[in-house]
């Protein structure tokens, strides 16, 4: 077990869990990539990753299943108030139901690359973003967008098609930032108004929001940043 030390407390605090000391190193250099998180140690066993988790109180932990001393959904039983990312080649159902069960936040099937992480990831600090914004007390629309529920009021506009929905959500989804309606169109090959049209729809179902930018002068700018 190795200990990052002069820990940045600004940053998401991420603990590694692997019996592969490559694997364990590459997943590591995967997530300290990722702007906002950093490694804080790295584990390679069940007993390892107890005593991590206690000693550094890592925020999420990177949990492999299959471990030398135990198994890790052994491990995410065992574990309170952390968040876990299971990590594993498992990939049949009960595997995936148990972890669900014990509370994982997300599961990752290896191999995987490092965009999938990076995408989990920061799905991960959106919600922890999002929870903090919300204040002390949560109304139903707030937890309806934190576990992914899309409003049934919200149908799509006359004109629009599903398709392309899809095209613009996986462009601003994919552009790991905020756009325009002028932006998003030239990525998307569409019509400015076209794309507005679309990041409104997002915006309207909960899973993008606006972001108006002011300027030094003139109506503020409409940028439209994925939520999920």
């Amino acid at each position: 077990m190795t200990a990052t030390e002069g820990r940045n407390d600004a940053a998401i605090g991420v603990l590694v869990v692997d019996d592969d000391f490559m694997v364990a190193r590459i997943h590591s250099g995967y997530v300290a990539r990722v702007p906002g998180f950093e490694v804080v140690s790295v584990a390679h066993t069940g007993a390892e990753a107890l005593a991590a988790v206690a000693e550094l109180r890592p925020d999420l932990v990177l949990l492999d299943i299959y471990l030398p001393d135990m198994s890790g959904l052994e491990v995410l039983k065992a574990l309170h108030d952390v968040d876990v990312l299971m990590i594993s080649a498992a990939r049949d159902v009960p595997t995936v139901r148990e972890a669900m069960r014990g509370g994982a936040v997300n599961y990752l099937i290896k191999p995987f690359t490092a965009a999938a992480l990076t995408e989990r990831l920061r799905q991960y600090a959106d919600t922890r973003e999002r929870l903090t914004a919300i204040g002390p007390e949560a109304r139903q629309d707030d937890v309806d967008r934190l576990f992914g529920v899309l409003p049934s009021a919200a149908p799509m506009p006359k004109g629009l098609s599903a398709a392309t929905c899809a095209l613009v959500a996986d462009t601003l989804r994919e552009a790991g930032r905020d756009l325009s309606a002028a932006e998003a169109a030239e990525l998307t090959g569409l019509s400015r108004v076209s794309a507005r049209r679309y990041l409104e729809y997002l915006c309207a179902v909960g899973q993008a929001e606006l972001r108006p930018r002011y300027g030094t002068a003139g109506r503020p700018e409409h940028r439209y940043r994925w939520l999920g």
